[in-house]
């Protein structure tokens, strides 16, 4: 899958949790989303994203959910 089309969707769902002003909680929230509704294919290339180009275009509070409660 195209990784600007992940990072589109990812943005979108840090926007959502943007609003918790609980970052920890929201960085959980990230995470559990993403493991819940994306496929194995897309988690692992937005996780190879973070870890090859360090979130290039993506929301922080994604980027520190991706690298502190995703493991692929």
């Amino acid at each position: 899958m195209d990784v600007e089309k992940l990072i589109k969707m990812a943005n979108q769902i840090g926007d959502f949790f943007e609003a918790n002003p609980d970052v920890e909680e929201a960085k959980l929230e990230i995470a559990s989303h993403l493991k819940k509704f994306w496929n194995s294919v897309m988690l692992k290339s937005l996780v190879a994203h973070v870890q090859q180009q360090q979130g290039l275009g993506l929301h922080p509070r994604v980027i520190a959910a991706i690298q502190q409660h995703v493991q692929v």
